[in-house]
């Protein structure tokens, strides 16, 4: 796990690529989009919902979930809590944000003509978090972790230690 500024950076943005990747797919998928989007489309999207979602992450959503996974009362010496505790922080946080982010690219597109505004936002929220908790806990979290430990987290370090 990172234990550096500079790694926990790397992490985050690691774990962010993923979730962006898988999210994006999820949400384009299940607002029947897949079919009619270019894959320049799909491209513009990836990037735009990266740089949002590596920006929330890293300056309002990363720190308060942090600040707030640690501040509940578990066993922080058990690996498996803290990670399910980050997890759901992470995953909560995010996923009320980047579901503001697809309302408004929604309403922007003329998506949502008829639809309640606030509405059409507790079904995005409900229907990411229900995706994105189990995304994060069974796949793209091993998936980071191993490769952050396996490939990143010893290149990061100073050549004079």
């Amino acid at each position: 796990m990172p234990t550096t500024k500079k790694e926990n950076f790397y992490f985050g943005l690691m774990m962010c690529s993923g979730m962006v990747l898988f999210m994006t797919f999820y949400n384009l998928f299940t607002h029947g989009l897949l079919a009619t989007i270019t894959l320049k489309e799909v491209l513009i999207q990836l990037v735009m919902v990266f740089i949002t979602a590596s920006l929330l992450e890293i300056f309002i959503v990363g720190p308060v979930a942090k600040k707030i996974a640690f501040s509940l009362p578990y066993d922080k010496s058990k690996k498996g809590f803290v990670i399910v505790s980050l997890a759901f922080c992470m995953v909560s946080g995010m996923v009320l944000c980047m579901s503001l982010y697809g309302l408004g690219t929604s309403y922007f597109s003329n998506s949502l003509i008829g639809e309640s505004i606030l509405g059409s936002y507790f079904t995005l929220v409900f229907r990411n978090f229900i995706f994105a908790f189990p995304l994060q806990l069974l796949i793209v979290g091993p998936l980071v972790r191993y490769l952050f430990i396996n490939f990143v987290k010893d290149k990061l370090k100073p050549l004079h230690q």
